[in-house]
């Protein structure tokens, strides 16, 4: 009995070392295996799938653990683990070698795509390097309610605006997912641009036309009126107004922003054709350049709320 007892002992302290020995013969069918991947970002569970599905043609170890198999090639340098700690719901991935962070983000939501301050940055329609990156992710289609009262829009816009708390600090940089309404991806383009000066990345990105609807939508993901002011200036030499006219067509939203976009095109110099397009959809309702405004002046050109200190 006692020699059972023993053996049975022998046999547990030894699995791991065998189950490495394996991984040992394995290792460079397995890198080949992940450097040909489609993808090189994972969820738990994916890693967890691709062991399953081949552990036999690798001839792994029935005892080898997925633990075991992450630590391994954790401990070559070749698969690193990043947690996003969400309030909401955290988030984790493991990475298979050098993948740029923004292409990390885009695997934490179906169908995400930078949207509002950082395809500003991505588009270079600002000179600042913003603190947080906004990775959207639509919402399913709901109703909306066409009828429309100037006390409505006033009482709206005195309060503070909406904003997603869905955040989390990495390092010197804020993640925060938007629950952004559903456009079912509409100026939504895959290009490959840089960020921060580092090497440029494959993203999905709102379009230039697209960010600045959003940013004027949406002032306070964008830094503030200020900076959206500066962005459609920016854009000035790439932006096509009937291109923006048509998606804010398409996007349906009830509030009339085209006001404010018109009146930022006008502010940054745009031909009188391109304003025009904005200031024929009328102006029946006084309107608010932002939430909130403490101290304001109103444009009875645009029929506009804007801060006092815009000239």
């Amino acid at each position: 009995m006692k020699y059972i007892y023993f053996m049975l002992a022998l046999s547990h302290l030894h699995s791991y070392p065998m189950a490495q020995s394996r991984l040992e013969l394995a290792q460079s069918t397995i890198e080949a295996y992940f450097q040909h991947h489609a993808v090189r970002v994972f969820t738990p569970n994916a890693v967890a799938t691709i062991l399953a599905e081949h552990r036999s043609a690798w001839h792994l170890a029935k005892g080898m653990t997925l633990r075991d198999f992450i630590a391994y090639f954790s401990d070559l340098g070749l698969l690193t683990r990043l947690d996003f700690p969400f309030p909401y719901r955290a988030e984790s991935r493991y990475v298979w070698g050098q993948v740029p962070l923004l292409e990390v983000l885009l695997t934490l939501k179906p169908g995400a795509y930078f949207s509002h301050a950082t395809a500003m940055r991505l588009h270079r329609l600002t000179e600042r390097l913003p603190g947080t990156i906004y990775v959207n992710h639509e919402q399913r289609p709901q109703a909306k309610n066409p009828h429309l009262e100037q006390r409505n829009i006033d009482a709206a816009f005195q309060r503070r605006p909406r904003m997603s708390q869905n955040a989390v600090d990495l390092g010197n940089v804020r993640v925060c997912l938007v629950n952004g309404m559903h456009t079912n991806q509409l100026g939504v383009i895959g290009t490959r641009l840089a960020y921060d000066g580092s090497t440029p990345a494959q993203v999905r990105v709102t379009s230039v036309e697209r960010t600045l609807i959003d940013i004027a939508v949406r002032p306070a993901y964008a830094g503030g009126v200020a900076e959206v002011s500066r962005a459609f200036a920016l854009a000035r030499e790439r932006a096509d107004a009937e291109r923006i006219a048509d998606l804010l067509h398409k996007l349906g939203y009830v509030y009339p922003y085209h006001q404010a976009i018109g009146y930022y095109l006008d502010r940054a110099g745009y031909p009188i054709a391109a304003v025009d397009l904005f200031r024929r959809q009328g102006l029946e309702f006084d309107f608010y350049l932002a939430h909130e405004m403490r101290d304001r002046r109103y444009i009875k050109e645009w029929r506009l709320y804007v801060p006092q200190e815009f000239a």
